[in-house]
């Protein structure tokens, strides 16, 4: 195994993650530590002029520390700590970066949303389980952002950061997040998230090619699967159909918010905004006329490690 060891924190709007990692014999990127906390740094995204909340940036330095003190045990040569789509977009997201600076001595880099997209296809390429696609989407949804991808012969064709993350269309559509899902909240989000992919010049191939999915809310999918099933994720198909994300929507649509954090398996913190998030992937897997979903955690942390441990 190489000498070099990374730690990748990564700031997301809706949980803050940490890989430490380094390359093993075979030049492979390799996982030490990973870790994920559910800090929600990003409410009132959806707001024209978005701001974090003094809690949530409390929140979000606690969740940070946290995660550094694990990593140091490790180490690291090199530590990273990258903000996506929350902290971009925050008015005050430079007051956020200046306080961790100051406790913690670590500068915090803004990726933009092209950076993030292409990070999360280099992460994608590190997956051992995905190393027979050669061509194949990638949509990471996020609390602030859905990153989609084309991949032609493992290259990237296309990469696009679009504003639809689970967080934000949740504070965008949903108006009452303790109650059911209604029909016409998710009528007016899936019109939405079309609406966007049509505008946004993302190519579609007619004839789809496989489909990758990554990110919190598709693991909670997988989770809550497995939970059903008595088994553990790691234990559980990597393939999700898209009739499995319908036939959760079904289930959980019809629950208030204190019910459905009471479904066996679901994490707390997400059940308020996973409608949202299932409406956004069966909308997406619709209009790329995609049947199932290949299931990743090798995502944004994976690419960046990779990248600082160099060639293999």
């Amino acid at each position: 195994m190489s000498h070099s060891v990374v730690a990748v924190i990564d700031i997301g709007s809706n949980s803050i993650k940490v890989l430490v990692a380094a390359r093993d014999a075979a030049g492979r990127v390799q996982a030490l530590k990973s870790k994920t906390i559910e800090a929600r740094i990003s409410a009132g995204i959806s707001k024209s002029e978005p701001r974090l909340s003094d809690e949530g940036m409390a929140r979000g330095l606690a969740a940070i520390q946290e995660l550094l003190a694990d990593a140091a045990a490790f180490s690291p040569t090199k530590i990273i700590l990258v903000a996506t789509s929350a902290v971009r977009d925050a008015r005050n997201g430079p007051d956020f970066r200046a306080q961790v600076k100051a406790a913690t001595g670590h500068e915090i880099r803004i990726l933009s949303g092209d950076e993030e997209a292409n990070l999360i296809g280099r992460g994608l390429t590190s997956d051992p389980a995905l190393s027979e696609l050669r061509d194949f989407y990638v949509f990471d949804l996020g609390g602030g952002s859905l990153e989609c991808l084309l991949f032609k012969d493992r290259r990237i064709q296309q990469a696009i950061s679009l504003q639809l993350g689970c967080v934000r269309m949740t504070e965008r559509f949903i108006k009452d997040v303790s109650a059911p899902l209604s029909h016409t909240e998710t009528t007016g989000l899936a019109v939405h998230v079309r609406d966007e992919l049509k505008r946004s010049g993302f190519r579609f191939p007619v004839v789809a090619p496989a489909a990758v999915f990554t990110g919190g809310s598709m693991t909670t999918v997988r989770v809550l699967k497995g939970v059903l099933h008595g088994h553990a994720l790691e234990d559980t198909p990597a393939i999700i159909g898209v009739d499995t994300v319908a036939h959760l929507l079904e289930e959980l649509a019809p629950l208030t918010l204190e019910q459905r954090k009471a479904v066996p398996g679901m994490p707390a913190a997400r059940a308020d905004v996973l409608p949202a998030a299932l409406v956004t992937m069966l909308t997406v897997a619709d209009y790329a006329h995609v049947e199932r979903f290949h299931h990743s955690l090798y995502n944004l942390r994976w690419g960046l490690a990779a990248d600082a441990l160099g060639s293999s």
